[in-house]
């Protein structure tokens, strides 16, 4: 019987099976904060600043719909336009009309912007070397990507993002960070 095909238990507060989540939840909310304590002392960047530039970059031709954008970078749309706010008052991101739908706006990474997501990337890297693969065994590697894929996937996408694409056509999304 698989974990899909189990019947349902209800949780109390002192149900065993709570531990794992209460694990998890202190280790992403200290290696987040890590994280981004590291990003901000060495490049005045926050992680969710890095994780925008980065997707904005992961995008086919470095450019990405605002709602798409607030769907992967998990924050409202209206978080997601006060942090573009600031990625443009910063010159790493800039604003554009999609061109295939006027009504859309979308972010577009800056050389400014790619070049600091690059700095930035050494940073980032090595804090997951760090606060995470330092401490994961190994062979738990494979257990633990599949096990958060399958919890990702059960709690589902969220809400519909705006995925059409409005770059130029026939362009390859450059590698974000350089490598």
């Amino acid at each position: 019987m698989t974990v899909t095909e189990r019947e349902p238990r209800r949780l109390s507060g002192r149900d065993p099976r709570l531990a794992p989540w209460r694990a998890f939840l202190l280790a992403h909310a200290r290696v987040v904060r890590r994280l981004d304590e590291e990003l901000r002392a060495e490049h005045d960047i926050s992680l969710a600043e890095y994780d925008a530039l980065l997707t904005i970059a992961q995008a086919p031709h470095g450019r990405v719909r605002m709602g798409s954008l607030a769907d992967q970078v998990l924050l409202s749309k209206s978080g997601v336009t006060r942090l573009i706010d600031r990625l443009v008052s910063d010159g790493l991101v800039e604003r554009s009309t999609c061109s295939a739908d006027a009504r859309g706006a979308e972010a577009v990474l800056t050389e400014t912007g790619r070049a600091r997501l690059r700095e930035a990337s050494r940073t980032h890297l090595r804090g997951i070397d760090e606060h995470f693969l330092a401490v994961v065994e190994p062979a738990d590697l494979d257990a633990t990507e599949r096990t958060m894929n399958a919890v990702a996937r059960h709690a589902g996408a969220g809400p519909a993002g705006d995925t059409a694409e409005c770059g130029p056509v026939g362009l390859e999304a450059a590698d974000p960070i350089g490598r």
